[in-house]
């Protein structure tokens, strides 16, 4: 059984950078089948997409946060990361590492399927 676990510190300063890691285990992040992305979920506000990272190692990002995001990937610990930079108080949010399956000619994004998503950690970027 699949299963995903967010990890990084809860407070973040604002000005500095948001670094997350999601340890997959039960299954490999290199298998074609899947993207491994990030979503995130601002108090009182709806999911926003940030982006995903699939086998091969592309990366794809929401046009919003793309000038601030970088996902990356350590295979050898079946794990990737999202890192934002220049966080600000609205970037506040749950924060979720997830998994959806690829679809051929679609690349991902929002509108992708995430069945799977580990359970969340609260990120507080505050002075």
């Amino acid at each position: 059984q699949v299963q995903l676990q967010e990890s990084g510190p809860g407070l973040v300063k604002p000005s500095q950078m948001l670094s997350l890691t999601c340890t997959v285990s039960g299954g490999s992040i290199t298998t074609n089948d899947y993207a491994w992305g990030w979503i995130r979920q601002p108090p009182g506000k709806g999911y926003e997409w940030m982006g995903a990272i699939v086998y091969d190692g592309s990366t794809y990002y929401s046009p919003s946060l793309k000038s601030r995001t970088s996902i990356s990937r350590d295979t050898s610990k079946n794990q990737f990361s999202v890192q934002l930079s220049s966080v600000t108080p609205e970037d506040t949010a749950m924060y979720y590492c997830v998994r959806g399956t690829l679809r051929a000619g679609l690349a991902p994004s929002y509108e992708y399927e995430y069945d799977l998503w580990g359970q969340g950690t609260q990120v507080t970027v505050s002075s």
